[in-house]
């Protein structure tokens, strides 16, 4: 039986367990493992229509829906004021993709292939923006402790221009991408009719949005009883949970050698995050009651800065090999170690 649907099952399961009031653990950890197949059935209908709208359509509905369950989760957070966790998810994923999701790729790929070499010219495209969408999201952070003692409003003020500003980048990064010869994957046969596929979109965005409630409203408890701080859940486990997907096929293509495409997902995921999903929060924020602001903490950004430079550099010579994913991997564990002995 395909495990996907296998993971089906704990969507009922959190339901029940949410409404029969087990341990919060019990209720966080069935939601979480919920969304996974949902978040992968949301991908599928993605691609199902994308393949139906043709290449320029398709790749801005791949980028437009790329990282929605993580965005509705988030959303939710919002909801019940759990900015904190909001935040760290945002770094969480983009640690992510450039640490974790890179360097697996650059550790399996490398097992199975040796040295696989790649188009560096794309990849150090998405470095570079990658860079910049940091240096973005460490602008209002550094400016924002001083203007804060002048204005509080200046602060919120600042974080939407900057947001405003992440998302006209983000729009013609995405223009631009249409105009390259990017190497695609290849598309399975179509399985789904039009209106299977957008029902299947409805209905799984729907069923993540409910287990999203179930599993935010399980945050604080579990912090309680697990002794684990609201910032580790959102760096780590959060960001997994809703790009598990992408994270597979990106390791998937780099097992199969096709770096190019291995390398676009786990960077342009991470650009998704930085310059799409990050200012979207921060507009939607403003109609949830709760503002968000892009102010991070000094050890969020230095986690950032240090993860896009690690990404720059294994872009630039255009080879990967398994000691370099090997590399990846080891920064990322020891970040989240780092983050896991953090005090609240």
């Amino acid at each position: 039986m395909n495990a996907w649907m296998v993971l089906l099952a704990f969507v009922p399961l959190a339901v029940l367990a949410d409404l029969l009031g087990w341990p919060p653990v019990v209720v966080f950890g069935t939601a979480a493992l919920g969304v996974v197949p949902l978040a992968r059935f949301l991908s599928q209908a993605t691609e199902e229509l994308a393949a139906r709208a043709g290449p320029r359509v398709g790749r801005l509905l791949n980028a437009t829906l790329g990282n929605a369950a993580e965005l509705i989760i988030a959303l939710f957070a919002i909801r019940e004021g759990l900015l904190d966790l909001v935040k760290a998810s945002i770094t969480g994923s983009i640690l992510g993709n450039i640490l974790l999701i890179l360097g697996m790729g650059f550790l399996l790929g490398g097992r199975r292939h040796g040295v696989q070499r790649f188009d560096r010219g794309q990849a150090g495209v998405n470095a570079t923006m990658l860079s910049l969408a940091v240096i973005a999201l460490a602008v209002p952070s550094l400016f924002g402790h001083t203007i804060e003692e002048v204005s509080h409003m200046a602060v919120e003020y600042l974080s939407l221009g900057v947001a405003a500003v992440m998302m006209l980048l983000y729009a013609l990064s995405v223009a631009y991408s249409f105009g390259l010869p990017l190497e695609e994957e290849a598309h399975a046969p179509r399985r789904w009719s039009l209106r299977v596929a957008l029902g299947v979109l409805m209905g799984s965005t729907a069923l993540i949005a409910w287990l999203s409630e179930i599993l935010v409203g399980a945050v604080e408890p579990v912090v309680l009883s697990l002794g684990v701080t609201e910032f580790f859940l959102g760096i780590v486990v959060v960001p997994l949970v809703g790009n598990v997907v992408e994270h597979l096929v990106a390791v998937q293509m780099a097992v199969k050698n096709r770096m190019e495409l291995s390398l676009a997902i786990s960077l342009g995921s991470g650009l998704q995050v930085a310059l799409f999903v990050a200012p979207v929060l921060v507009f939607a924020s403003l109609l949830l009651g709760n503002p968000l602001t892009l102010i991070f903490n000094q050890f969020e950004l230095i986690a950032l800065v240090a993860a896009s430079l690690l990404a720059t550099l294994a872009a630039l010579d255009g080879e990967s090999n398994w000691l370099e994913g090997a590399q990846l991997l080891a920064v990322y564990v020891i970040v989240a170690l780092a983050f896991y002995f953090l005090p609240a």
